[in-house]
């Protein structure tokens, strides 16, 4: 599963051991949506 640093925008694949952003050094992360297109019905 993929994660968004919070700080830079930056995608981080694996956060094992390591808790910091490799490109700012932020420690808050976000978890990554899919993009998937949502249906919504408008009746």
């Amino acid at each position: 599963m993929a994660y968004v640093c919070a700080h830079c925008g930056k995608k981080v694949k694996d956060l094992n051991n390591f808790i910091r952003c490799p490109y700012c050094g932020s420690r808050v992360f976000l978890k990554g949506r899919p993009n998937i297109p949502r249906e919504v019905s408008t009746d």
